[in-house]
């Protein structure tokens, strides 16, 4: 075992692996604000956010997590949504923060979602990606999905891939978020300054309250416990992305992809980021 790989068999020793498959979201979350406007319903199988005027809301799941596998079905504010922003993003709460971030800017009715990702380690983040989704998020559930293991993190709509970060730690000193524990969050909140058309549309406030719903949490995790072993041969702990779905994210970033910071020659014109030859 190298030195590396022993580093992190030894942090995630006070872990064990958690899987709530479809999980209860009165057993998993809580719902942290809001005031009322976050609503566990259906026997805690449904869970809504609401923004009005006043306030959004947001929820927060009960455990820590050091590597696994996300899931959460959305369905996003219909209608006239711009200057909403839905997010939905695993963080650590030390201030040189690790953070995986998917956030979904509202939009004019008729103007696609953008899917906008960041991924932060050690408080340093400015490494956004966007993209359109192909489908309409505000008719049904989707499942977003982040994959977080030692040597990746991997974005997932419905099992396709939108974006993957590697561990280059070792050969370019890049960090990466190995060692803070992560909790889930989500919020739905008024973001017109800059959310759509980077603050041109402003929230419509005549069309609130705004909603969106979430469904069938599922967290394949390591949380804080005391068994190795359980989580070590978890198969995501190791898991790439295939031939197939290399294919999926090319495709994905070929005709989907908004903005890319790994591109922006304008924004980096001393270099783009080290981390952008592999990513």
């Amino acid at each position: 075992m190298s030195c590396c790989s022993q580093s992190i068999f030894l942090l995630i020793f006070a872990f064990v692996a958690s899987s709530a498959a479809g999980g209860n979201f009165y057993q998993e979350v809580d719902v942290s604000w809001g005031d009322g406007r976050g609503k566990i319903l259906n026997n805690g199988n449904l869970l809504t956010l609401s923004l009005d005027k006043s306030s959004g809301s947001g929820f927060q799941s009960k455990n820590e997590y050091l590597f696994g596998k996300i899931d959460l079905q959305i369905k996003l504010v219909p209608g006239n949504s711009a200057g909403t922003v839905t997010a939905y993003y695993l963080s650590s709460q030390e201030p040189n923060h690790d953070e995986i971030d998917f956030e979904f800017l509202g939009n004019l009715s008729g103007d696609p979602y953008i899917v906008h990702t960041n991924v932060y380690t050690q408080g340093k983040g400015n490494r956004e990606m966007q993209f359109y989704l192909w489908f309409d998020p505000t008719k049904d559930f989707h499942t977003y999905s982040f994959l977080w293991n030692p040597s990746r993190i991997v974005f997932y709509v419905d099992g396709t891939p939108l974006r993957e970060f590697k561990n280059q730690e070792a050969t370019k000193g890049i960090p990466y978020p190995k060692s803070q524990a992560m909790r889930l969050y989500s919020s739905l909140w008024d973001a017109d300054d800059w959310a759509t058309r980077g603050g041109l549309v402003k929230t419509d406030w005549s069309q609130a309250p705004f909603s969106t719903s979430f469904m069938n949490f599922n967290a394949d995790a390591c949380v804080r416990g005391t068994d190795p072993s359980a989580c070590a041969s978890k198969a995501w702990m190791n898991q790439q992305l295939d031939a197939e779905s290399l294919n999926k994210l090319k495709w994905v970033q070929s005709n989907y992809m908004v903005y890319n910071y790994c591109t922006d020659l304008k924004r980096f014109p001393q270099g783009l980021p080290p981390e952008c030859s592999a990513n």
